[in-house]
């Protein structure tokens, strides 16, 4: 399996928090555990030419990570349609955190995408709701991060195909965390953790969630999809 990992990599270059934290950026923290756990990984940022999902590098792509935040509008908009045509021809697609008001998330679910928050560094249990699912493999009933931004509802999302996670936040509001959707052949998994001034990405948990996701939301070799006239029909029509 391959995945991509793009990051917009701003904050980590201009902020001095975010580069104590990831000084390669959040894309070598992710990628590294993943290439840690058998993946076949490739790095993206915004700054490359293309952003670095060029038609080839998206071809070889299974799965999509992607965290954004600052430059949202930066994004262009033929990348943004060349990685949805891959999504609805299978590529799966994990967005992070901050990603959900990106310009493909948006494009996808249709929506505003837009939610409340506050940057308190306060505490966050994520909650275990569907605990059959392959994303919650290996996991305990909650995940607990001690310090992060709060995201609270309403979350302007569809309603997702499977929600798989709800967070609770000290300050006490509640939060759609863990959200499933199918798009045309693809699979993908909004996971709300991810504020970039907290150690989220050396959290064992919330990366065994995204290997879990990832593997979920990686393509089967399926019949290919056929849209077309069926001319002759495939069984004899009564005159």
């Amino acid at each position: 399996m391959h995945v991509t990992v793009w990051n917009e990599y701003v904050h980590e270059q201009q902020e001095e928090r975010p580069r104590e934290l990831y000084p390669d950026g959040m894309h070598a923290t992710i990628s590294a555990d993943l290439r840690e756990h058998g993946y076949d990984v490739t790095t993206a940022t915004l700054d490359e030419p293309e952003h670095g999902l060029t038609e080839e590098m998206l071809e070889e792509t299974d799965v999509l990570v992607w965290w954004g935040h600052r430059k949202h509008d930066a994004v262009s908009d033929d990348v943004v349609e060349r990685v949805k045509s891959h999504i609805l021809d299978g590529m799966g697609f994990i967005p992070l955190h901050s990603s959900h008001e990106s310009k493909i998330f948006k494009a996808l679910m249709g929506t505003t995408c837009e939610l409340s928050w506050r940057e308190a560094d306060e505490r966050e249990r994520i909650w275990i709701l569907e605990p059959g699912h392959q994303i919650a493999e290996g996991l305990d009933q909650q995940i607990v991060l001690e310090e992060t931004e709060m995201y609270g509802e309403r979350f302007d999302i569809p309603e997702p195909d499977t929600l798989v996670m709800v967070s609770w936040f000290e300050g006490g509001e509640v939060f759609r965390s863990g959200c499933c959707y199918r798009r045309g052949s693809g699979k993908i998994f909004y996971f709300r953790p991810g504020h970039e001034t907290c150690p989220i990405f050396h959290n064992d948990e919330v990366m065994r969630v995204i290997r879990n996701a990832i593997d979920w939301a990686a393509p089967v070799d399926g019949p290919d999809v056929q849209f077309e006239a069926v001319e002759p029909p495939l069984e004899s029509l009564d005159e």
